[in-house]
């Protein structure tokens, strides 16, 4: 078993070593190019087209036919996939993942992931867009979508689309099936001496029971949940950077210092150079909004909407939400408190962070709180990344008895996982997703910039009513 670890290690490194990050920068660079900067130049368009249009999106619209909602029964509202993609980023990710990127990158890692989420925002775009655009619905009105299709179907590439697909398989048994049930288990075993399996076991049939209602049932729940768990996090958040106020300005110059200069040891914490707060801010923001990772788009290709661009700028929403505003009142809530001198790592560093303010009582619900629903949200909302895959794997009709699978992890192994171990296989699963997604939106950049030209221009030639029928996909030009 050491010697199968050991490979898996030396491949993780291999996956994740510097020249991935270069890679995954220099697509997101090379789309902002060709895209003239989108995202920031028609921020505009991108706040009117997600906000502005959430109240008619969400109602579906009037004077639809039966037939047309017999049709759309196996689909989300916009904001629902926007929220069942949120379900899996705005977890463990934007508190432990922002925390752990602190310890280990110092202050400067927040400025590189701020970096990456602004340039981000634009390829997050266009694998939502390409994942509309290329979707496939059944006899039975249900819809899947993502990388393996537009892979499939936009380049013809089989066996790439397969080995993203084994990808997400692997990843979504390890970090959100199994991972996720353990982080809840053990966090309720420290904060309430419960046992983990009962834990674990009660959340695996809540998400069980929400997972196998459908993408409606899963886009209802997301919808109601996910605003509530971010809310209330964010008030805790800002509760202690208020608290903290005259530390801010502090805060902010350090992010910025940082960057570009080594920071000193300081107490429990070593010191790091510029070049790991580079790496570390880069990966670790990655991991938070997941843009290029190819999870989020098998969630928007659910979305029953007009265009696949217009449903691509809600990704864009998705990096902002995720890591302007939960990852960094996560990193100014442990900078301001100056807990990091502890010399505490992840979760830990959190709970400090709220216990500085709040009596210890209150943090501790509080993070209990959270926890469990940002595990519960990613744990339900990677169900559809599975089942997605897993048809394309296994096929359909074998996809009646796979997806029970996903529910098996949590159940037998979350109160024992070895956290460690798992995360070496979830990374590599990771890997294997991102590097033939990141291949493919490349590949497929001029399918998207006709797209975004397509719906920009008003001519409408590719909405999803008329493609999801005839199937006539965009023609890639120059």
């Amino acid at each position: 078993m050491d010697g199968i670890l050991d490979v898996a290690a030396k491949i993780d490194g291999l996956l994740w070593g510097p020249w991935t990050i270069v890679f995954i920068a220099f697509v997101s660079i090379y789309l902002t190019i060709r895209a003239k900067a989108f995202q920031v130049r028609r921020l505009g368009l991108i706040v009117s087209s997600t906000f502005g249009s959430l109240v008619e999106a969400s109602g579906g619209g009037r004077g639809k036919t039966v037939e047309a909602a017999r049709t759309r029964r196996g689909r989300m509202t916009p904001f629902q996939a926007t929220t069942t993609a949120l379900a899996s980023t705005v977890g463990m990710g934007s508190i432990a993942g922002v925390a752990t990127a602190l310890s280990t990158g110092g202050p400067g890692a927040i400025f590189w992931m701020w970096l990456l989420a602004l340039l981000g925002t634009i390829t997050k775009t266009a694998e939502i867009t390409l994942a509309v655009h290329y979707r496939d619905i059944d006899e039975q009105g249900r819809i899947r979508g993502g990388p393996m299709y537009y892979i499939n179907r936009g380049l013809g590439w089989s066996t790439l689309a397969l080995l993203f697909s084994l990808g997400i398989v692997v990843n979504s048994l390890c970090a959100a099936s199994l991972l996720q049930a353990h982080t809840v288990g053990r966090s309720f075993l420290r904060s309430y001496h419960i046992n983990p399996y009962v834990v674990t076991g009660s959340m695996t049939l809540l998400a069980a029971i929400v997972a196998v209602g459908g993408v409606r049932r899963i886009g209802r729940f997301s919808e109601r949940l996910v605003p509530l768990m971010s809310i209330v996090y964010v008030l805790g958040g800002l509760t202690i950077c208020f608290a903290n106020f005259s530390a801010i300005p502090d805060v902010i110059g350090s992010i910025f210092k940082y960057a570009v200069a080594p920071m000193p040891a300081v107490g429990g914490f070593a010191g790091v150079a510029v070049a790991q707060a580079i790496q570390t801010g880069m990966a670790r923001g990655m991991f938070t909004n997941e843009a290029g990772l190819g999870t989020a788009p098998i969630a928007h290709a659910t979305a029953d909407t007009r265009h696949p661009f217009q449903q691509g700028m809600w990704g864009a929403f998705e990096v902002f939400a995720v890591t302007f505003v939960i990852c960094s009142i996560t990193a100014f809530a442990v900078l301001s408190t100056g807990v990091l001198a502890g010399g505490e790592s992840g979760i830990e560093l959190v709970i400090s962070a709220f216990s500085t303010v709040f009596p210890d009582v209150v943090s501790n619900n509080l993070i209990s709180f959270c926890i469990l629903t940002f595990c519960l949200t990613t744990q339900i909302g990677f169900f559809i990344y599975f089942e997605t895959a897993s048809v394309n794997v296994f096929g359909r009709k074998a996809i009646k008895y796979v997806r029970w699978l996903y529910f098996v992890p949590p159940v037998l192994f979350a109160g024992v996982a070895d956290v460690d171990k798992v995360w070496v296989f979830a990374n590599i699963a990771v890997g294997v997703c991102a590097i033939p997604n990141l291949i493919a939106v490349l590949a497929l950049s001029g399918a998207f910039l006709m797209l975004m030209r397509d719906y920009m221009s008003g001519q409408n030639l590719y909405a999803t009513d008329r493609i999801d029928v005839s199937h006539e996909y965009v023609k890639q030009r120059k």
